[in-house]
């Protein structure tokens, strides 16, 4: 089976990394005047997607500039070495925070198998590569990059991590946000309208930072914003205002749970549980852990590290 491009306005297309399942995280890449930039590049896997989807538009290796990093996570980030070895002229652009760990993944590897565990994280990303210093470029808050003379900027959006970067394509009127401005699984669409879900996941969530950052978003007026989990969505300020709204509500019922340690955080994940079942009514209990399963986990995993470090 070819790998299915999703062809965006103004340049920019997606396919789907194939991490997990089927519309779990995309793959952005811009492409102006035959040069290329990548952003996000999901696990190692995803490699041979995107290596089929550029030989599909004619478009060499050596066509890649850039390959842009909203932060390190793995499902973001853990195949940035990898693609880097294939792309001969390319420059891995990250926050400065997340250089280090580009540069050597190995305390960052070993981040994600604490939450994990060992062996799903090398199930899920296998060895990471690393990349070399010289390729890489620290983005400072606004810098800008010319991809044959179209300006992406750096946007830092600490909150989800410190870490964490959007990049602001002027233009196209577009932001490419990673986890800042949520997640919205196309299996949570009701009717026609995405669902729009915060990503709290630890060990960085601080959520006065991430809704100071989605405003910064909401700021630039974007027709449309470019999310890792996953791809296009339009209707910017009423979505940013309702995931505004959300974090609030993931806070309190984080403030609401009883207990201390891992009680509390089975009590945090249950009331999420409930939350979106609430929210999302035509779904069940079944369905909805089929999809969301680990990010709830997550999610509460984050939230119950704020409360213990706040």
């Amino acid at each position: 089976m070819r790998t299915e491009i999703l062809h965006w306005p103004h340049g920019v297309y997606a396919v789907d990394s194939g991490y997990v399942r089927p519309g779990l995280a995309a793959v952005h890449f811009i492409v102006e005047k035959g040069r290329v930039a990548i952003i996000d590049t999901a696990h190692n896997a995803a490699l041979p997607r995107f290596m089929e989807a550029l030989k599909d538009m004619n478009l060499t290796p050596e066509a890649v500039d850039y390959v842009f990093l909203t932060h390190v996570h793995l499902d973001h980030a853990g195949g940035a070495g990898a693609y880097m070895a294939e792309l001969p002229l390319a420059k891995l652009v990250v926050h400065p925070r997340g250089a280090r760990h580009m540069i050597d993944p190995t305390q960052l590897f070993a981040g994600t198998a604490a939450v994990y565990g060992e062996e799903t994280a090398r199930e899920l990303y296998g060895e990471l590569v690393p990349v070399p210093a010289e390729r890489v470029i620290e983005a400072t808050d606004k810098e800008f990059f010319s991809l044959a003379n179209r300006p992406l900027q750096c946007i830092h959006t600490p909150g989800h991590a410190k870490h964490h970067m959007c990049v602001w394509d002027a233009q196209a009127r577009v932001c490419f946000t990673g986890d800042t401005f949520g997640i919205a699984y196309r299996e949570l669409i009701t009717g026609k309208k995405p669902f729009l879900i915060p990503a709290t996941t630890p060990t960085q969530f601080e959520p006065e930072a991430l809704k100071a950052s989605v405003k910064r978003v909401l700021l630039l007026r974007p027709k449309a914003v470019y999310l890792t989990h996953f791809s296009r969505l339009d209707n910017v300020e009423q979505h940013g205002q309702e995931l505004l709204a959300r974090i609030d509500d993931f806070v309190r019922l984080a403030e609401e749970a009883p207990g201390t340690g891992i009680e509390r955080k089975n009590a945090i994940r249950a009331a999420i549980e409930r939350y979106l079942l609430d929210e999302v009514n035509n779904r069940n209990r079944d369905q909805l852990n089929h999809i969301l399963d680990v990010d709830m986990d997550l999610n509460a995993q984050g939230l119950a590290w704020w409360l213990e470090h706040r």
